[in-house]
């Protein structure tokens, strides 16, 4: 393998563990949102996280109902490509394990209706978990005693 062969495979990979982190947000920040819920944990109100979430899982379903390809994917294949194949994985040891984790082999309308329906899950949590921006407190007062 070349230098610039190597160079595409690390690159590939690094986009694809972005990808998995996206990922793991969107999935994981649900789950936090309503285990937070139920446990008090007030970072899960954050207005700047929820809307982070909301959009991340919103770009998705877009893409997915506009028939777009995720431009982290392209990116990936095109490296991928660029790299050539090699080893006993058809990439590297992190793609082969990431993809086997992350992309099923399902009818693209069978995604667009997951990515619908987790949309609207994380959407309804913003009315049933509600968030809230985070009040300032007047430095030398009790919490009774900030106007509302």
């Amino acid at each position: 393998m070349t230098p610039a062969q190597w160079l595409y495979l690390v690159l590939a990979d690094a986009i694809l563990l972005v990808h998995f982190a996206f990922v793991a947000f969107v999935v994981v920040g649900l789950l936090l949102v309503w285990i937070g819920k139920l446990c008090g944990w007030t970072f899960v109100r954050n207005i700047w996280f929820r809307i982070a979430h909301l959009a991340a899982i919103g770009v998705v379903a877009a893409e997915s109902v506009l028939g777009f390809v995720c431009p982290l994917t392209t990116w990936e294949n095109r490296l991928r490509v660029m790299a050539g194949s090699h080893g006993q994985y058809q990439g590297s040891f992190i793609q082969h394990w990431l993809h086997q984790v992350m992309f099923f082999d399902v009818r693209d309308s069978v995604l667009m209706m997951i990515y619908i329906v987790f949309f609207t899950a994380v959407a309804l949590s913003f009315w049933l978990v509600p968030p809230r921006r985070r009040t300032r407190r007047i430095t030398g007062t009790k919490p009774s005693e900030i106007p509302t």
